[in-house]
């Protein structure tokens, strides 16, 4: 049985014919997280592998957090639950906020992103460089400390002579927020190119296909099964960070709910049940999308 299953494993690719002494049951797992960790390395992030059981557990915690605020509620007052279902429209009106700034963020981070990273495989030292430096910097960056740059030097208003734009809060937080998404899908648009087997350009420029062609016709189309899971992903992780917004200002789900809480009075019973809330709304927003994510990724899964 020994010299069986060692056989086994010097007829896989890529095993030395020395003999193993790994537990074969433990192989899969840890083929399992070698390629987890292969996959998080390229898109520089971690993955929202969200499962079943998450969502049982924040509906657990909401229901015990409310039930001991119902309790500790004075009399006379509404309880948690009657107040959440009065401000449920309201907080929703400022959640719709968040998902306007998570969705022109991403939309422009992710055109600016894609040329930005077309640039990092250029043949030009220049602009593979300066692309380069755009993509790390932005990359390396402080979501916050980009969000204060942009709301306290971009101006108010755009004069272009012969009208005035004025420019609101929740737009500079899509220029902050675009930023860092820009040179992220610039990473994963590099990382899908140079994924590619290199026998697909030497086919191509065996068949007189010029660069561009080949890029746009052989190499482009090839890398978007690579790119839609990390870029779900990472719209998964800009749709929860764009409260952040709320420190400069912005009217947005987490400024709402401060000020339900404000229109109710002076009850501190009700900021755990509230909050809880809102990161229940973001939650369920975001748990379908992960799930999603992770369907794709394995439906279009590429051997590393």
């Amino acid at each position: 049985m020994l010299g069986a299953r060692q056989g086994t494993y010097r007829s896989l690719p890529g095993v030395d014919a020395a003999p193993r002494t790994d537990l074969p049951v433990l192989l899969p797992v840890a083929e399992i997280t070698r390629r987890k960790a292969l996959i998080e390395r390229c898109e520089g992030t971690y993955r929202l592998n969200l499962e079943r059981r998450h969502v049982i557990w924040m509906a657990a915690l909401f229901v015990l957090v409310t039930g001991v605020a119902q309790a500790a509620a004075a009399p006379g007052l509404i309880g948690p639950f009657e107040a959440l279902v009065k401000w449920t429209p309201f907080l929703l009106k400022g959640f719709a906020l968040n998902l306007i700034i998570s969705f022109f963020a991403m939309a422009i981070g992710t055109v600016v992103g894609i040329a930005l990273g077309l640039m990092q495989i250029s043949l030009l030292a220049p602009v593979r460089g300066g692309s380069w430096v755009v993509t790390q910097f932005f990359r390396n960056s402080p979501w916050l400390v980009l969000l204060f740059a942009i709301m306290l030097l971009f101006p108010f208003e755009l004069d272009f002579g012969f009208v005035v734009v004025p420019v609101p809060d929740w737009m500079k937080a899509v220029i902050g927020f675009s930023l860092p998404v820009m040179a992220n899908i610039s990473e994963i648009v590099r990382g899908a190119v140079l994924s590619i087997p290199a026998g697909q350009w030497e086919s191509s420029e065996s068949l007189a296909f010029s660069r561009r062609q080949t890029l746009w016709m052989i190499i482009l189309p090839q890398c978007v099964k690579r790119m839609i899971p990390p870029w779900i992903n990472w719209y998964c992780i800009l749709a929860m960070a764009t409260p952040i917004c709320s420190i400069m200002g912005v009217e947005e789900a987490v400024s709402y709910t401060a000020q339900a809480l404000n229109a109710e009075g002076d009850r501190p019973e009700l900021i755990w049940p509230f909050y809880l809330f809102l990161l229940l709304i973001f939650f369920f927003y975001t748990y379908p999308i992960a799930r999603w994510s992770i369907r794709l990724e394995k439906r279009f899964a590429v051997k590393i």
